[in-house]
């Protein structure tokens, strides 16, 4: 039927990276504002373990650096 598209998004992607199809849509897909606190969080995690080093760093230097 040349008037209709194909339904099947999946295309030739293999099975295990599908998304499960329940009976109204796919099951456990992250929903959009579980995506948007996430993004953030990892934003936080990046600036932390940033800072965490940034602050080792500065310790080491003044402890091999005492007179500085």
């Amino acid at each position: 039927m040349r008037g209709f598209s194909d339904l099947n998004l999946n295309g030739d992607a293999p099975a295990r990276v599908q998304p499960k199809v329940g009976e109204w849509g796919p099951e456990r897909v992250p929903t959009t504002q579980a995506k948007k606190r996430l993004r953030i969080w990892v934003s936080l995690a990046f600036i932390a373990a940033l800072t965490a080093l940034c602050l080792l760093g500065w310790f080491f230097y003044k402890k091999m650096n005492p007179g500085a």
